[in-house]
């Protein structure tokens, strides 16, 4: 998987980018669909509510793409919450690959039933 970072307004220093790199990573765990990210880093000083720092994190995924974004005041919380909605998506995708499947096999196995009793 490729991960690309964009930084606006912050100096991507090497803790920020290890921290992204590893909890980007760790998305592979959920499937290893996955053909690319990208991150963006957003620094907004002028934002309400004291909500500095806002993260957005596009994964390139066969079929339709995942997106979460979240702003939070400390930048490596918004990345951890960013993450997580990630993860509540791949899992979301995953159960509803796995359900398709498992009926189709139940309506597949209604027909031969029905046909086998004529």
């Amino acid at each position: 998987m490729q991960i690309h970072i964009s930084p606006r307004h912050i100096k991507l220093t090497a803790a920020i980018h290890a921290h992204v790199a590893d909890k980007v990573a760790h998305l592979e765990e959920y499937t290893s669909d996955i053909l690319a990210a990208h991150v963006v880093l957003l620094f907004d000083e002028h934002r309400s509510k004291k909500k500095d720092f806002q993260v957005k994190i596009h994964l390139a995924l066969p079929g339709p793409d995942l997106h979460a974004e979240d702003a939070e005041d400390d930048l490596y919380a918004a990345i951890d919450l960013t993450v997580h909605k990630l993860v509540q998506q791949l899992r979301k995708r995953k159960t509803k690959t796995k359900e398709k499947a498992t009926h189709k096999l139940k309506v597949a196995r209604e027909v031969e039933r029905r046909g086998s009793r004529r």
